[in-house]
């Protein structure tokens, strides 16, 4: 069993929506999952996003997933270091939570759309 499922102390609560969300819950880092499950792998494909992130923003969020297991860097240049990142299996179960947030969003707002892989 991974260490992290084994952890018994928690951030704010033992309740597993706050857990995901310690993670997960600010308005970036569930595009960012988007945008690997799209395809994307590379930092200027994540800032060309409509939702324009900011550069120190993509930063953290890229370090904090990674700590936190759900992708994986890997570095396919080394003058200068550049990374690629791929979701981790714990990172590709997210995928019908954002099926399920598309189908709410879709059904909620009228209008919106799908971003489709590239």
């Amino acid at each position: 069993m991974p260490d992290d499922l084994n952890k018994t102390s928690f951030e704010r609560s033992c309740c597993p929506i706050a857990c995901a969300l310690d993670i997960l819950g600010d308005k970036w880092t569930l595009l960012i999952v988007r945008d690997l499950l799209l395809g994307k792998k590379r930092y200027q494909e994540f800032l060309a996003s409509p939702e324009q992130i900011a550069t120190n923003i993509l930063a953290d969020r890229l370090k904090k997933l990674d700590t936190a297991g759900i992708i994986a860097q890997h570095a396919y240049q080394q003058k200068p270091v550049r990374y690629e990142y791929a979701l981790t299996q714990k990172g590709e179960d997210l995928r019908p939570v954002l099926e399920a947030l598309v189908k709410w969003g879709k059904a909620y707002y009228p209008g919106t759309m799908v971003f489709k892989s590239h």
